[in-house]
């Protein structure tokens, strides 16, 4: 009779309304199908597969019923066998409260009649079930698109907003007069007839005749390439913040920013460019005496990178730095048991593998209570903070001498030197001065630099279990090409110019 189609192989596709069709093709004689307690009744079986079954005109469709259960009464005593291209819904025949209903007129038909007829149409047609499955595929690929894009709280805008009074003394209970929605009275007004809502204070921040923002923003741009802004107080341009050293430059680099279309590239070139930033960092006793913190910009800016920015140099110098743009946050190397003791144990920490863990430090996740380790002297996410506070505390060196990061960098780095630096120690030397300071080495550094790599070579030569304990740090792997020995000594040499003060500092 040509192929015998079982039940077995469909066993996943079918479905049975009150039935588990595994009951009967899973060959047990427990179980199954069976017509206990209702003997000598009529019963009906309808299996239904969620996709058409394709038989070709060459070929015959068999079906083996198995009676196998150990109780008479549950074998069948007469049966038929019949098969349709119709749904299911409609080989079953229709519920009796539906018969029920299209027997009447449509005008004597109740509401919940109606409501009925309607849905079991729905539910039986044809066409109707197709268009709803294919309704059902473009939401649940909706669905899927929403839940993978980020999200945020937004709030709404209340249709009455409620009432905002001056505290007396500051206490809850004691409101006295109604405060108003507006803008600083010394800046100027919002359009007339613009609604006092949220929509209209956004436009109104960045308005032309609206100062104040260009002027927070280029003070900020010029703390990061200065080291300080004009205003000194970047996070108060109020009353209590400090006056600007130079207004007018202020002032002319604000209206500059909005009159270039807010481009923030242009404002950076336009200040790394001028005679002000390109000035040398040296500092004169007279000038020192005279200006200690700089405010008259008598010489070219000179402080220690923050933390993230250490993070970033040495990655990048060590070609380790991933610079894909964009993406979910990702959580790099870390000491245990941080984010268990900050949590009291119900937070763990999975640390994440491969290019995750290089790359730039703006994608480090960064729980609110607590940073990443790798970072240090910063300010809690707890609260907005826009005045980076320069580090000087000893744990600094203790993170870029030891922490993972570092030593993965520094023996990269060393990797880099002894590959592409050429052939003799001073050509390697003078390599990796160029690609950590810009310049090379004096001859006097590079002296002390050479008798170091001997003396650091003796001693991994003759420790060659500690040499392949340090280039073993980090989940990048080290060039088998390289001498243990070789690799560990350029290793330490890398992570002694990554600690210079030059390197640490932008100067």
């Amino acid at each position: 009779y040509g192929r015998a189609w079982d039940l077995d192989p469909l066993r996943a596709d079918f479905e049975q309304e009150g039935w588990s069709i595994q009951g009967i093709t899973d060959g047990k004689s427990t179980t199954g199908w069976a017509v206990m307690p209702r003997f000598g009744e009529r019963h009906e079986l309808i299996v239904a597969p969620k996709a058409p079954l394709v038989v070709p005109s060459s070929e015959v469709l068999t079906v083996r019923l198995a009676f196998d259960s150990p109780h008479l009464q549950h074998v069948l005593g007469k049966y038929r066998l019949s098969y349709t291209t119709e749904r299911p819904e409609i080989v079953r025949g229709m519920p009796a409260d539906v018969v029920a209903a299209l027997s009447k007129p449509q005008s004597d038909r109740t509401e919940p009649e109606t409501q009925l007829l309607r849905q079991y149409y729905l539910k039986t047609h044809a066409d109707v079930i197709a268009a709803k499955d294919r309704s059902d595929q473009v939401r649940t690929r909706r669905e899927q698109l929403e839940r993978s894009l980020p999200r945020t709280m937004v709030m709404r805008e209340r249709a009455s907003p409620r009432e905002t009074h001056i505290l007396t003394r500051g206490a809850y209970d004691r409101p006295a007069e109604v405060v108003q929605h507006g803008v600083p009275a010394v800046l100027p007004p919002l359009p007339a007839g613009a609604a006092a809502n949220r929509l209209e204070l956004a436009r109104w921040l960045v308005a032309p005749e609206q100062p104040l923002t260009a002027r927070v923003v280029v003070n900020r741009v010029w703390q990061n390439l200065m080291g300080q802004g004009l205003v000194k107080t970047v996070e108060d341009f109020g009353s209590q913040g400090e006056k600007p050293s130079h207004p007018e430059l202020l002032d002319w680099l604000a209206a500059e920013f909005t009159e270039s279309g807010w481009d923030v590239k242009h404002i950076q070139r336009l200040i790394v460019t001028s005679a002000t930033y390109r000035q040398s960092s040296r500092v004169s006793a007279a000038d020192w005496e005279r200006d200690p913190a700089n405010r008259l910009l008598s010489r070219g800016p000179r402080y220690r990178w923050n933390s993230w920015q250490l993070r970033d140099q040495a990655l990048a110098v060590s070609g380790l730095l991933q610079e894909q743009i964009g993406g979910p946050p990702v959580k790099g190397y870390q000491p245990s048991g941080i984010w268990e003791e900050a949590t009291f144990g119900k937070i763990r920490y999975e640390q994440d593998h491969g290019p995750a863990l290089h790359r730039r430090s703006l994608y480090q996740f960064w729980r609110r209570i607590v940073g990443p380790t790798v970072f240090f002297d910063v300010s809690s996410s707890q609260q907005c903070t826009v005045k980076v506070v320069p580090t000087n505390t000893p744990l600094q060196a203790l993170v870029l001498l030891n922490d993972v990061t570092y030593v993965e960098a520094a023996r990269a780095l060393g990797q880099r030197v002894w590959q592409a630096g050429g052939t003799s120690t001073a050509d390697r030397l003078t390599y990796a001065y160029r690609l950590c300071l810009s310049r090379p080495p004096t001859d006097a550094e590079l002296q002390l630099l050479t008798r170091r790599y001997e003396q650091l070579l003796g001693i991994f030569s003759a420790d060659e279990a500690a040499a392949r304990n340090l280039i073993a740090t980090g989940e990048t792997v080290a060039d088998a090409g390289i001498p243990p020995a070789e690799l560990a000594t350029w290793t330490t040499l890398a992570s002694l110019i990554l600690n210079l003060d030059e390197t640490l500092s932008k100067e």
